[in-house]
This record gives C-alpha cells, sequence and structure tokens, in this order.
C-alpha cells in the first residue's frame, strides 16, 4: 500500500512539473516572438468586476511604452512617466521604476517570469490557458490567469485577480507587430496639452 501510495505521489509530481515546464515553454515562445518584434502596437477592451467594457491602446518599443485608457495617457520613455488625466488637465511625472505595478497591457509581453509561478490550467485545441502566482509575498496581486494562442504565440486575453478578490479583464483586440515609431512618441509634450498643469514627483 505504502507502495503504491509513492508511486502516486510521484505520479502526481511528475505531472506537476511537466504542467509548469509547458506553461514556461509557452511564456517563452510569446516573449521570444513580442522582443523580436522590437516595436508593437495592440488595441485592447477591457473590465472592472461590476463595470463595463471599455477600449484603449498601447505602442511598446522596448522598454518604452504609450498607453492611452478611457480619460488617461501614460508616456514612459524609459527613465520617467508622465500620466496625463484628461478630465482636470493634469499630468504628473516620476522616475520610472521598471519593477513596479502588476501586469498591465504594457507588461503583459514582457514580464519577469522569476517573479511567477506558471502553471498550465489547460491545454486544449489552440489555446493554453496559464496560471500565475506572484512569488512574492508583499503584492496586491493574487493570481493571473493568461489566455495564449498556441500557433501565433499571442496573449489573446488575461484576467488580474487581487487579493481581495477584485478582478479586471483585458481582451486583445488588434495586434500589430510591424511599426516604426519614433521615440518622441513616448515622452510627454507639454505644448500640446495647453494649460495643463504639471506635477513634477521625480
Amino acid at each position: 500500500m505504502k507502495k503504491l501510495l509513492s508511486i502516486i505521489s510521484l505520479l502526481a509530481i511528475s505531472s506537476i512539473a511537466i504542467a509548469q515546464n509547458k506553461a514556461q515553454s509557452y511564456i517563452d515562445k510569446m516573449q521570444s516572438k513580442f522582443k523580436a518584434a522590437g516595436a508593437f502596437s495592440a488595441n485592447f477592451s477591457y473590465q472592472n468586476d461590476g463595470g463595463g467594457a471599455m477600449s484603449g491602446s498601447i505602442t511598446v518599443k522596448g522598454n518604452k511604452f504609450r498607453l492611452k485608457t478611457v480619460g488617461q495617457e501614460i508616456f514612459n520613455n524609459g527613465k520617467e512617466v508622465a500620466t496625463y488625466v484628461k478630465e482636470i488637465n493634469e499630468v504628473n511625472i516620476s522616475t520610472f521604476d521598471p519593477s513596479e505595478g502588476d501586469l498591465s497591457p504594457a507588461k503583459i509581453y514582457s514580464f519577469d517570469k522569476k517573479s511567477y509561478k506558471s502553471n498550465l490550467l489547460s491545454d486544449s485545441g489552440n489555446l493554453a490557458v496559464i496560471e500565475l502566482q506572484p512569488t512574492a509575498k508583499n503584492v496586491q496581486v493574487q493570481k493571473i490567469t493568461m489566455k495564449l494562442d498556441k500557433g501565433s504565440n499571442e496573449v489573446r486575453e488575461w484576467t488580474i485577480q487581487n487579493k481581495n478578490g477584485k478582478k479586471q479583464n483585458f481582451k486583445v483586440t488588434k495586434l500589430n507587430l510591424k511599426i516604426a515609431v519614433e521615440d518622441k512618441t513616448f515622452n510627454f509634450d507639454k505644448k500640446a496639452y495647453p494649460g495643463v498643469e504639471v506635477n513634477d514627483l521625480r
């Protein structure tokens, strides 16, 4: 009986390891594809618990990005982050910290794999569903569920669940991996926003 239980335990451990390795392999392929692209843009929809669906867009080049959501625009030039709020015509400028934030549209393609424990939830057809759990204890995110297209190695959808149980869902609606974008795209240009109030938090 003890031998049988030992065999079952070994098989279970082996199955978990295989699932983790497959999940890691899918993530590696996805990240390699987007790194090779150099620059890309995407349109997406996003929805919070109990709220309606909203739309946004993002342009990424290396560690730089420009993210547009309803009422807000974020410019990240790799050194500083400018968050512009349209309703009050105000921008907050702070120093960029790559370690901050959860898997927003700016990070889903390039997150640090060492910061998450990955597990393959399902692997049917052309879709792999992967669960990511942060390895750090002092974070608000409990888990991220990501859906990857195995044929194209692209992220289709992901859901972030916080420790308080609230969820935020993102779905990619359009993706362009062949774009040319100038670095100035990621700088906040005060002249383009007449009367804007600038809060320098650096």
